[in-house]
């Protein structure tokens, strides 16, 4: 019995080693895409967002259109590369607060308090919070540039 358990123990190791590089990965790229559309979308529509953001009470409505449709933009890009991806976590986490703070605040406090008709996984800033988040704490993964520049950076063995 303790042989099967530590063969288990073992293929999870394994699955682990793929799987958390592999998740990274497809991590970044879905939310960095997303990010890099919704940015995009954000300076089409300027005067639109502009609007948008006074209308829920953000100060500097267009300074902030600005800033944070090219913050979604740059770090969409960012985090489908895997290039800063902590940084970049951090930054566009501090949106989707703002997001649940405002735009989102009634969607997500029904949620919170089982009052709305929506549950936590229907509030898309909430959900991206969590990705990004999880991108904060564990970092970019193997496939990225981010380790590609940690490697280069490693002192040279001797």
């Amino acid at each position: 019995m303790v042989a099967l358990l530590r063969r288990g123990q073992q293929l999870l190791v394994s699955i682990e080693r793929v799987g958390m590089p592999l998740a990274a990965l497809l991590t970044r790229v879905v939310l960095g895409h997303a990010f890099v559309l919704t940015g995009l979308g954000k300076w089409r529509n300027f005067d639109r967002t502009v609007e948008f953001f006074a209308s829920i009470g953000v100060p500097a409505a267009a300074a902030n259109a600005a800033f944070v449709s090219t913050l979604e933009i740059a770090g969409g890009i960012g985090l489908v590369l895997g290039l800063g991806t902590r940084l970049f976590a951090a930054l566009l986490s501090s949106t989707m607060v703002v997001a649940l703070l405002t735009a989102d605040r009634s969607s997500f406090v029904g949620a919170l308090t089982g009052s709305g008709e929506q549950g936590l996984t229907d509030v898309a800033a909430f959900v991206f919070l969590l990705f990004l988040a999880w991108l904060f704490a564990c970092g970019a993964g193997a496939f990225s540039a981010d380790r590609l520049v940690a490697r280069r950076l490693q002192p040279a063995p001797g």
